[in-house]
């Protein structure tokens, strides 16, 4: 999950106008990554980025921001 702290935040705490990642759901987050590495969510860098994660890495990577707390 390193990887998107540097557009998602440390802990997926977002700034500006990225989208926030921490505590959001693990399967919202499947789905979208899901979404990016089949091309069905146009993107700049998402698609390439989804691409390079297995499914295994991708479900782990969703539960360590599903199990962050949302910034209030």
């Amino acid at each position: 999950a390193a990887t998107c702290a540097n557009c998602h935040g440390t802990n997926g705490h977002a700034r500006g106008d990225m989208k926030p990642l921490a505590g959001m759901s693990a399967d919202k987050m499947l789905a979208a990554l899901a979404d990016f590495k089949s091309g069905a969510q146009p993107s700049t860098i998402m698609g390439q980025i989804a691409k390079g994660y297995t499914d295994e890495q991708a479900k782990l990577i969703a539960g360590f921001f599903a199990a962050q707390p949302a910034k209030k």
